[in-house]
């Protein structure tokens, strides 16, 4: 272990992998020197490992149902206590991350290709281009995003997809503004120049030199907009648009479980303290993983 610790801290890279290992060292260093930004890392590698043991931690399922056990209180038998139907609120808890996971990765697939293709395009044609582009991008960025996934939502019919449909829709307009402050500066790089004069065309010059000098910027920013993105899926999900009954979704939960709050409190505290948890995690981790990955933040 210390002979690759040397290695990695060694003054003299001797290849191109091993300058990025040694990069993906240091990050990692700067990464674990800042408190709040590991304890969100390991808040969220929780919540994977959770989500990938499910069936092991919760062998019964998300919807055994005892209505001789509805409404008690958490106990050792019942860890979080159980719901009206007498379901066990730690087994839909574990198996409601599956779905927030799933939502939120989803999510981040469309929307962020979707911002970089439209940032990158507008900032580096300018003109009539980025005219028109921004101004749909200002047209999306007008309006709240719950209430826009809303109104989606109500467009497409209520469901897991059609609601990760709807949130990516709201969640690429900062994105794409983003790139375009970025696609801005590069653009007048002098490395641009030269590739232009040795004769590259524009689509290689976006897809080869500028998108990838914008993708640290917008994996931050997609980290940062994922409480933001868990936060509306729960809207949904609380108004009945997103995931549908049984379906253990954090949201859902917590809509069901207001009508019980004052003898049931345990019943939308818990899915409401997971989702707090879950976004929290989310922030702290992307204010740490900008600081590794924004070389002027040392």
């Amino acid at each position: 272990m210390s002979t690759a610790r040397a290695w990695l801290r060694a003054d003299v890279t001797t290849s191109p992998l091993h300058a990025r290992l040694q990069r993906g060292y240091y990050g990692w260093l700067r990464l674990r020197s800042n408190p709040l930004a590991f304890a969100g890392f390991l808040i969220l590698l929780g919540l994977v490992l959770v989500a990938a043991l499910a069936p092991v931690i919760a062998p019964l399922g998300y919807n055994e149902q005892s209505l001789a056990l509805r409404l008690k209180p958490p106990s050792a038998a019942h860890w979080f206590g159980t719901d009206e139907l007498g379901r066990d609120i730690f087994a839909r808890i574990v198996w409601g991350a599956r779905i927030t996971i799933y939502i939120s990765t989803l999510v981040a697939v469309i929307a962020a290709p979707i911002g970089l293709a439209v940032g990158t395009t507008a900032g580096y044609f300018g003109g009539w281009t980025d005219t028109v582009l921004m101004r749909i991008n200002d047209m999306f960025l007008s309006f709240p995003g719950l209430i826009l996934a809303l109104g989606f939502v109500a467009a497409l019919g209520p469901g897991i997809g059609n609601a990760v449909i709807a949130i990516a829709l709201t969640a690429w307009p900062p994105i794409a503004r983003l790139a375009r402050a970025e696609t801005l500066t590069i653009r007048a790089s002098d490395y641009i120049a030269a590739v232009r004069i040795q004769g590259a065309g524009p689509l290689r010059i976006i897809l080869r030199h500028i998108v990838p000098m914008c993708v640290p910027s917008v994996v931050v920013r997609v980290t940062l907009n994922m409480a933001g993105i868990i936060l509306t899926a729960a809207g949904l999900g609380f108004l009945g648009l997103g995931a549908q009954p049984p379906t253990p979704e954090w949201g859902a939960m917590l809509s069901t479980g207001r009508q019980n709050m004052l003898g049931a409190w345990w019943i939308a505290a818990v899915p409401g303290c997971a989702i707090l948890l879950t976004s929290l995690a989310f922030n702290l981790f992307g204010d740490g993983l900008r600081d590794v990955l924004d070389p002027r933040s040392e």
